[in-house]
């Protein structure tokens, strides 16, 4: 189940849930100056959050390596997807860029988070809207208008597919905490609206033959048209409704 503008104060949001597995996303814009290595783009900052509220596996204080690691994926997809062109997030070369703080907490945990991460964080972006800036000639300085906002412009649509194998032979799709915990090896699988792999993420564990790997990305492949549509769907109606 997918619900969109779950948080009223951030400027895009979205909850989602994957079986018994909850994450939430907020998406906050700031103003700030582009880098010296790309003046000519915004960027985007995700964050994976675990409290101890979500399982009894984690514990208060630094993100542990799990986030960690579950943030770095996120901003891979983000770079190797293009979901977003971080080209549309300047606004004057050199001077002024937005930067995208798109932070998922998850509320409940059951296994397979980064597929909730992923459609949470799509979804959150596609309903995010950024207020007009213009550069005040006189004092060189921003103006915001809050009343004028604009959706981004969503590029492609990623989509993950998790599987668990188990005997080196059974592949289980959307595994739970306890499925991923007795598996041999885990592998996550992302693909776009144009059937275009971007990410085969495989930490560790027993090899993968190439028929099933052809297998992964094929399901991968038909679940990302399914999410796609569920994605698209809620956020025209909420549209809609307003």
């Amino acid at each position: 189940s997918l619900f969109t503008w779950s948080i009223s104060t951030a400027d895009g949001s979205a909850l989602v849930k994957v079986g018994n597995t909850t994450v939430i996303c907020g998406i906050k814009a700031e103003l700030t100056n582009p880098t010296v290595e790309a003046p000519g783009k915004g960027y985007i900052v995700p964050n994976v959050d675990l409290p101890p509220l979500c399982s009894s596996q984690f514990r208060p204080g630094a993100p542990g390596e799990q986030a960690q690691a579950a943030s770095q994926f996120i901003a891979d997809v983000i770079e190797s997807s293009e979901v977003i062109q971080t080209e549309d997030l300047c606004i004057e070369r050199g001077k002024l860029c937005w930067v995208l703080y798109c932070d998922m907490m998850c509320l409940d945990y059951d296994g397979n988070l980064l597929d909730a991460c992923i459609i949470a964080l799509l979804a959150a972006l596609k309903n995010t809207q950024l207020p007009e800036v213009t550069i005040s000639t006189e004092t060189s300085s921003p103006e915001v208008n809050l009343e004028k906002r604009r959706r981004l412009h969503i590029h492609k649509h990623p989509v993950a597919a998790s599987f668990c194998v188990f005997d080196d032979s059974i592949l289980i799709v959307d595994p739970t905490a306890e499925e991923e915990s007795l598996s041999t090896a885990h592998i996550t699988v992302v693909t776009d609206d144009e059937e275009r792999l971007c990410i085969v993420h495989k930490p560790g564990g027993t090899p993968l033959s190439g028929e099933k790997l052809q297998e992964c990305i094929n399901r991968a492949t038909a679940r990302q048209r399914e999410i796609q549509k569920l994605v698209d769907k809620v956020v025209h109606s909420v549209k809609t409704a307003q």
